[in-house]
């Protein structure tokens, strides 16, 4: 996946590292700038954990760069335009939205441990309140 800049980041870029990858439908919509707001908060808080931080979502490489300089985001976000990475970890899928069922971005969260396999998943999350959530839980 390409991230903001445009550079190809991948899970072996992390090797021997925690990721936690946290999809989400949209740059710039208010569930996803509060999702975004709350990670960067507790960044730091992860980081002691030994965890990296990683948004997904569809979105372009510019529109996550206009995301991240918008609401002072300090870790990067990734552009999986074609969702395969996000189907690939169950974040991308059937979803009832407004009481419409919708084929999109499914907001969940992924820990994948220093070897490389999932530890944890939370999927159907809301956004207010779940970066803290993620952080009790690990």
């Amino acid at each position: 996946m390409a991230d903001q800049d445009g550079s190809t980041v991948t899970l072996d870029s992390f090797a021997g590292r925690r990721v936690l990858l946290y999809f989400y439908p949209r740059d710039a919509t208010p569930g996803c700038t509060t999702e975004a707001r709350q990670f960067g908060q507790l960044l730091d808080r992860f980081a002691k954990r030994g965890i990296s931080v990683l948004g997904v979502s569809p979105d372009s490489p510019d529109s996550h760069t206009r995301f991240r300089s918008a609401e002072g985001i300090r870790f990067d976000l990734l552009s999986d335009p074609d969702h395969s990475v996000m189907e690939s970890y169950g974040a991308w899928g059937e979803k009832t939205n407004y009481g419409k069922t919708i084929v999109g971005a499914i907001r969940s969260t992924v820990l994948v441990g220093a070897d490389g396999r999932v530890e944890r998943a939370w999927y159907n999350v809301r956004a207010e309140g779940h970066a803290e959530r993620v952080l009790k839980d690990i």
